[in-house]
């Protein structure tokens, strides 16, 4: 993707806010809030003065009053320049059209489950299915109140695309619980041998690997024919 000015996703959010009226940061904040994209771009609101302070920096938003309601602090209106709108149309077209390499939390954790015990980590992707069930079914919810009165979708797709995920995660992970539960996931005994010669014998898994036959059997002869790196 671009390398931008300010590359903050909370600059594109600002920027699609007032590409459809000037307001002022808090206005900006309260409406993210109102209309749930704080669900679909991390914002945090308290760096929002700051990303709007760079955006007015290199020309993208202007000020263009400033108002004071009842006893409250003065707050200045910012609204969109040219090159805001052509920047933030820009930006959405990559965004939309264009697919990026993204680094799932779970992704990272997954490349060294491994170094769970199989029980402990079937009881930590349980843990987990709790919370991303738990999502779904309110995401659901508030699918079927949106519909209910009428809500357009257009306005909540973002939403759709992350039950999507949500739904995709929930049926691997319990899938791959099971797997490991039944040990029916290809590896799954050499992982419990290998754990087991460790807290019973104290010899760490990088010292078995060294020899695999010797600690785990024949038919792990292929894991010996293996570079050294690769174990």
């Amino acid at each position: 993707m671009a390398r931008r000015k300010v590359g903050n996703p909370l600059a594109f959010a600002v920027l699609g806010s007032l590409s459809e009226r000037p307001m002022h940061p808090y206005e900006i904040s309260t409406t993210l809030r109102s209309r749930g994209k704080d669900q679909s771009i991390k914002v945090n609101y308290g760096s929002l003065y700051s990303i709007v302070s760079s955006l007015e920096k290199h020309g993208f938003i202007e000020a263009l009053e400033t108002v004071r309601e009842g006893n409250r602090p003065e707050r200045t209106v910012y609204r969109i320049t040219a090159a805001g709108q052509a920047e933030f149309e820009d930006w959405l077209t990559e965004l939309v059209g264009t697919p990026s390499r993204e680094f799932h939390p779970l992704e990272a954790g997954l490349a060294y489950l491994p170094g769970l015990q199989p029980d402990r980590a079937v009881e930590l992707l349980e843990q987990r299915l709790a919370v991303v069930d738990a999502e779904i079914a309110d995401a659901v919810t508030a699918h079927e109140q949106m519909e209910a009165v009428g809500f357009p979708r257009i306005f909540w797709v973002e939403s759709e695309f992350r039950l999507a995920l949500l739904r995709a995660e929930s049926a691997y992970v319990h899938q791959l619980a099971e797997e490991i539960r039944t040990d029916e996931l290809g590896g799954s005994k050499f992982w419990r041998m290998a754990w087991k010669r460790y807290l019973e014998d104290g010899i760490a898994p990088g010292d078995q690997l060294k020899d695999p036959v010797k600690y785990f059997g024949e038919e792990f002869a292929w894991l010996q024919a293996m570079p050294p790196e690769s174990r």
